[in-house]
This record gives C-alpha cells, sequence and structure tokens, in this order.
C-alpha cells in the first residue's frame, strides 16, 4: 500500500499542488450473510487491506477536476448548475456523492481529487462504494460537517441509487466506512444497528477465488428472486398481519404454509430464513472462536445459495467443492449475487499458499480455464491518513 500512497501524492503534486488530505478507503467481504438485506436481515462483512488511496484539496473555484491514476483519465466539471452523468463512467461515483450532499443542504465548493489503489474491479470487493466513502469522507474532512460515519453510509448508498443508477444495498457502503481493525461488523439491514465481532487471529487468511465470469443473468435473477420473496411475505401475512419481510419468519411458520406456496417460492424464503439465523450463530462463533463452527456455516450458506436460492453456477460450485477437500480451510461459499464473481475462503495462514497453488491447478483441469486469487486481511474503515504532505483546508 505503501507505493499506492506514494504515488497518489506524486500525481496530485504533479496536476494540483502540494497541499492536500490523504484519505484511505478499504474494500469488504461479506463473510456470511448473502441475499439477506433485501429481506431486511443480518449480514457480515468486513473491511479488508485492498483500499483505494484518495488525495483531496479544495480548489477556490466552482470546477471539480479528477484524475484516476489507474486508468490514467482525467474528469473535469463546474458543479453550479444540475449536475449531468458523465459517459466515462467512473466520475458518476464521485458525482453523486457531491450531488447527494448538495440535495441535503451542505454546500459543495471545487475540489480537486487524484484516486487509486489495489481494490481488484469487479471482483465482488465493491471498489465503487470504496471510492463513494473514501471521497464523501474527505469532503466532510475539507468542511468540518459533522457527519456521523452511519449517515455517511446513507449519502453513498442513494448517491449509487439514484445519480449512478445502481440499486444497490447499503452494506458496501456501511461495512467500508465503519469497518474495524481484527472486527468482522455484523449489521441489521432494517435498523442499520450495528455490532463488532472479533475476525483477529493471525494465523488466519481470508483468500477470494475469482472465476472471472460475468453473468448479465444476475441482474435481471436478482430482480426476480426479490419478487419471490415478496410473494413469500404476502402469502404469510395472511396468518401473522405483523410480518413485514422474511426477516420476521420463523422458520415453524413457514413449514406450517408449504403446501400454501409454489414450491419454488418456499425454497427462495426457506433459504433467506435459514440463511439468517447462521448469520447470528456465525456470530457467536467468531465471539467464541470457533473457526471450525464458523466454517461450516459457510459451507450451509453456499448449500442454500446453491440448491434453494438457486444463483451459483458450476465455476462457483467447483471452487467450493475444490477447497472443501484441501488442508487448512475453514470454508468456503459463494460471495456476492450470484452467477459468477468469486468464492470466499478461510484459510490457515500455513496453507495459504498451498491452498492458491491446489485451487488453480484442480480449477484449470476440471474447468480448462484459469481463476485469480486474492489474499486478504480484516482492516479498518475509511480514515485519514497521517501525512507531512496533509495540511488543513
Amino acid at each position: 500500500m505503501e507505493r499506492w500512497i506514494q504515488q497518489i501524492e506524486e500525481e496530485f503534486q504533479h496536476h494540483f499542488g502540494d497541499r492536500y488530505k490523504l484519505i484511505k478507503s478499504p474494500g469488504r467481504v461479506n463473510l456470511i450473510g448473502e441475499h439477506t438485506d433485501y429481506n431486511d436481515g443480518f449480514v457480515l462483512p468486513a473491511a479488508v487491506d485492498k483500499s483505494i488511496i484518495l488525495a483531496i484539496h479544495p480548489n477556490e473555484t466552482n470546477t471539480c477536476r479528477f484524475y484516476a491514476v489507474d486508468k490514467n483519465e482525467s474528469f473535469e466539471t463546474e458543479i453550479t448548475g444540475d449536475l449531468q452523468k458523465s459517459d466515462q463512467g467512473w466520475p458518476n461515483y464521485l458525482l453523486g456523492i457531491v450531488d447527494q450532499l448538495r440535495k441535503q443542504g451542505y454546500e459543495v465548493n471545487g475540489f480537486d481529487c487524484v484516486f487509486g489503489g489495489n481494490v481488484p474491479i469487479g471482483a465482488g470487493m465493491s471498489s465503487s462504494a470504496a471510492l463513494e466513502g473514501g471521497v464523501l469522507f474527505g469532503l466532510v474532512e475539507l468542511n468540518g460537517w459533522d457527519i456521523p460515519p452511519v449517515e455517511m453510509a446513507k449519502i453513498a448508498q442513494k448517491a449509487e441509487n439514484e445519480f449512478v443508477g445502481v440499486q444497490c444495498g447499503i452494506m458496501d457502503q456501511f461495512a467500508s466506512l465503519n469497518g474495524k481493525e481484527g472486527y468482522a461488523l455484523k449489521l441489521d439491514c432494517r435498523s442499520l444497528n450495528y455490532e463488532y465481532f472479533p475476525f483477529n487471529r493471525d494465523d488466519i487468511q481470508i483468500v477470494l477465488c475469482d472465476t472471472q465470469v460475468r453473468r448479465e443473468l444476475a441482474s435481471s435473477e436478482y430482480n426476480v428472486r426479490r419478487q419471490q420473496c415478496e410473494q413469500g411475505v404476502e402469502i404469510l401475512q395472511q396468518w401473522d398481519s405483523e410480518i413485514e419481510s422474511l426477516r420476521d419468519v420463523e422458520l415453524s411458520l413457514l413449514f406450517q404454509h408449504e403446501k400454501d406456496m409454489d414450491p419454488t417460492i418456499f425454497k427462495r424464503c426457506k433459504y433467506v430464513v435459514e440463511e439468517n439465523k447462521r448469520v447470528i450463530q456465525a456470530c457467536n462463533d467468531l465471539r467464541q472462536g470457533a473457526m471450525d463452527s464458523f466454517g461450516q456455516r459457510m459451507y450451509q450458506s453456499h448449500a442454500g445459495l446453491r440448491h434453494e436460492y438457486e444463483v451459483s453456477c458450476e465455476e462457483l460450485d467447483v471452487l467450493v467443492d475444490i477447497a472443501r477437500d484441501l488442508k487448512g480451510v475453514f470454508g468456503a461459499r459463494m460471495m456476492g449475487g450470484g452467477f459468477g464473481g468469486c468464492t470466499i475462503n478461510v484459510v490457515q495462514e500455513d496453507h495459504v499458499e498451498s491452498f492458491t497453488k491446489q485451487v488453480k491447478e484442480k480449477y484449470q483441469q476440471q474447468m480448462d480455464n484459469q481463476i485469480r486469487v486474492y489474499q486478504t486481511k480484516v482492516s479498518s474503515g475509511t480514515h485519514l491518513i497521517s501525512s507531512q504532505k496533509v495540511t488543513s483546508s
């Protein structure tokens, strides 16, 4: 990360000058709790040590000037009137934050921003949320606004929903902004109450295996799953009017009315109800240091996603099956929306090298294709980096 910090500093000095604040904003993983967020359920994400570094400073104009180091691309726009989306794509994540802050009554003046980092794009570590949280945190620091991290997460989510046009939940932004080194974060997606649980063993690494498969099916099927869950809730409300979402459903009630549902709707609901319980149980495992039990819940989560929620794919299933047979692996499952992307694996440090080698070889043999592997650890959330170059505005 030091190389990135140095490069961002040098690029900012080259483009804009030697006064700036330096922000570190992490990517995230989700240890367990998939497709529970839009059902008002629980998730267990953690910020990780793959991050975006941002240098930011006011420029005393009405113009925003951005430079993306990774892409070697610049962008500039006035922010006096209505903001327009950029065809370049990436500037919209920064402009969305400006747009949302203005909608909420904050006066945003022109500023310069240079950013880059080592969060893999498209690998499920939420580089977009890291960028949104980083520029928002930077603007809060520059202007001395009193916006707590929980509120920042809401602003960042709205920016992505309303300006970028991606209907994401709040987990990604929340985990990036509120992460804590050595801890996973259990988030209640209904109330936004959260609690930290220890994930601070030096002998464990989180390893992501990226299939590099990206299927358009994911977005359309995501909407289908939401509708199926809502249908299940509507059926169950006939017997319990206090049910607002699957978060409120007990497994016993669901089984009582299995015959009142289409079999597919029942499967979808069963997975979500059980996954919520797995998150709570997994938190207890972390509190007790029971990693074997925690890992088994990861496998159970994947089985549910594969057979009941039906959002996995052959590539993900093969990776989980391979991991199950390797030494030093506590647990593995698909991570994210599904139909491609990554598996997340919790691996003993001493076995990470052999795990990486074997999983690549076995996947190549079975699928005649290659994967990318990323090693990471739980890290702190978005924060200001101490630097002699950093000065107050």
